[in-house]
Order: structure tokens, then C-alpha cells, then sequence
């Protein structure tokens, strides 16, 4: 996503913090979210998927940008980007301790496993997909469509398949966030698993940005952001054998807020960042079903991206502007998203 206005004049605020982050667990800061009311259930559905009770707790902050958080389960740890810093964080759940993973990091964005583990990153600066090899090596997996380099890829996402989804919006130029001027319109491409090859899933979209596959693998979510004049949640039906998209619907309109990156639990809700302002920063969860929110996590500030993590895929891990939030929820996000 794009780094916003306000989310700068945050950040600007945040940056004495920022510049002790690599000092061990003093990185931490475990408080609850300054929010009085953080749980807003709009439908008996909400019920289901947190406990009333439950409060959202800052983990670490004093980050730039806080983006494309992904569980890493053989590690106990979540890695995410922060990308106006050019560098990747992680956060270890045995300790709590929050470190530098990697430095400089190509304004790495977004980030997903593959089906053996791997790290798989969006990079803006290098107009890139990348993956880190067990053995910590770095491989290109693509970089270029048709002898073009790509946009700036921005969210990332691997089917059961070990295929390889991300979309690439037409969001610069914007050299603090590494990316260049746009080659083409916004797209979605799929990377085989098999032969490595890159095909055009989806072309000419207003801003594709956050996407996730539904429990089943069958449709295909993605937000327009760049749709007019709000921001869109949009479903593709997944056919020829998971490799192509078509048949696409609007499931949600939203309105004043931002939707950008988003996760499914195993019940099929969508769990997406939101932004707007007060009242609308935070977590929005949707019924992609019935087109409703269903709820609402306030945060203190604007969140781009999210995973859900801990051992049961029961911990809900908030990537919010600058700082990284964490809330025990009963749902289950589902493995590998």
C-alpha cells in the first residue's frame, strides 16, 4: 500500500524509538492498545470470532511503515516489513524480543511461505519476488513479464498448489518506499510451481492490492484500491485448474475506510487492516458471504496488514503504521495464509 499522509507525520514521531530498535528486547512494549472500546460487534457472527473481553496489546513500536506480517511456524516467530526503513523485523512469541531480520531489505512489502516454509517476499526497490532459501540464501523467482519489470509488488500469497500469487499495483513513483514508475496498469500474476513460469492472472485493475484465497482454494479475494470513489473488496472464481481468474464480483463497498491487507480464518471471514481515521483504524472483519461486517478491532492506529499466528493459529498479529499489536481471538486463521 501507499504510505499516507498521516501515516508519516506518525512515523516522524516514532523515529527516536525506531533508532534504538536493534538493541536486544528493550525493542518490546508490551501495552494495551489506547483504545477504551476496542470491540464493536455489528452481528451476532462477531461473537464467534473474538471474546468480548478481549483487548488488543502493543507488542513493539517506533517502526516507519508496518507492513506484510507472516507467521513462521517452525520458528515460533513472525516476520514482517518496514518498509519506509528498508528493512524486515521479527518477533519472537518465546521471549518477546523484536530484532532486525534482515538490512537493507529492498523496501520489502508483502510476505507468505511457501509449501516448505520458505520466506517469500514482495520487494519494491528491486521490482521483485524473492525467496529465502533454509540455508538463508536469497533466490529471484521473478522480476520481469513479457521483458518488462514488474510495477512494485505488493501482496503475496501461495496456493496449497505451491503456486505463487501477488499483485502489482500501479502505485508509484514513490522513491521513499523504493518504487519506480509504473511499466503497466495494476495486475495480478501467478508464478508456476513447476516450471517457474509467469503468467497475467488479472490485468487493468484500479489498484490491486491485500489478496487472500478463500479456505477452499475456489475464489480468490483482492482490494481495489484505487477503485472510485471507495475503495473495493472484490471475488474471483479460481478456474482452469487454479490457474486463471474469472467471474468477478463486488462482495463489499467500503466506504470511508481502508481496506489493505487481509487474512481468511477457517470459517471463511475475511480479517482485513483498515484505516480512515478514529473510529475506522484497525481490524474490520468481513462475511464475504452475506457482503457485511460483521465487527470491528479498534487500534490507535491505521493497520495495513495482518496474520494470525501462535501455535494454534489463534493469535491475531497487527502490522499498524508503527507499531505491531497482538490479540488473543477465537477464531483460526487458516494454515499457511
Amino acid at each position: 500500500m501507499q504510505f499516507s499522509r498521516r501515516s508519516a507525520l506518525a512515523a516522524a514521531g516514532g523515529l527516536a524509538v525506531s533508532s534504538m530498535m536493534t538493541k536486544g528486547p528493550a525493542m518490546a512494549a508490551e501495552t494495551s492498545a489506547e483504545t477504551a472500546t476496542p470491540l464493536k460487534s455489528l452481528d451476532p457472527a462477531f461473537a464467534r470470532c473474538v471474546d468480548a473481553h478481549a483487548v488488543p496489546k502493543r507488542l513493539a513500536t517506533g517502526f516507519t511503515w508496518a507492513e506484510g506480517p507472516v507467521w513462521l511456524p517452525g520458528s515460533r516467530a513472525l516476520v514482517f516489513s518496514d518498509i519506509r526503513s528498508n528493512r524486515m523485523m521479527r518477533w519472537d512469541e518465546a521471549t518477546g524480543a523484536v530484532s532486525e531480520f534482515r538490512k537493507p531489505a529492498n523496501n520489502a512489502n508483502g510476505n507468505t511461505i511457501d509449501r516448505q516454509g520458505r520466506l517469500v517476499t514482495c520487494q519494491h526497490l528491486t521490482a521483485s519476488i524473492t525467496r529465502t532459501e533454509h540455508d538463508g540464501s536469497i533466490t529471484t523467482l521473478a522480476s520481469t513479464f513479457e521483458g518488462k519489470r514488474f510495477n512494485s509488488p505488493n501482496d503475496i500469497v501461495c496456493t496449497s498448489d505451491g503456486a505463487i500469487w501477488f499483485t502489482d499495483p500501479a502505485f508509484g513513483p514513490n522513491p521513499v518506499e523504493g518504487m519506480q514508475a509504473p511499466m503497466t496498469t495494476g495486475r495480478i500474476y501467478r508464478i508456476d510451481p513447476h516450471s517457474g513460469a509467469v503468467t497475467m492472472a488479472m490485468g487493468d485493475m484500479p489498484g490491486p492490492n491485500g489478496l487472500v484465497f478463500s479456505p477452499d482454494e475456489a475464489a480468490l479475494y483482492v482490494v481495489e484500491a484505487r477503485a472510485v470513489p471507495h475503495r473495493l473488496l472484490v471475488r474471483y472464481d479460481v478456474v482452469d485448474g487454479g490457474k486463471r481468474l474469472a467471474n468477478r464480483r463486488v462482495i463489499f463497498d467500503c466506504g470511508a475506510g481502508l481496506a489493505d491487507g487481509f487474512r481468511v480464518d477457517t470459517q471463511g471471514n475475511l480479517w482485513c487492516g483498515w484505516g480512515g481515521g478514529p473510529g475506522l483504524d484497525g481490524v474490520a472483519v468481513i462475511s464475504p458471504a452475506r457482503g457485511v461486517m460483521i465487527g470491528h478491532i479498534a487500534l490507535p492506529e491505521r493497520c495495513a496488514n495482518l496474520a494470525f499466528g501462535g501455535e494454534d493459529r489463534r493469535l491475531l498479529l497487527m502490522a499498524a503504521s508503527t507499531s505491531l499489536y497482538a490479540m488473543r481471538v477465537k477464531a483460526q486463521g487458516v494454515a499457511g495464509r
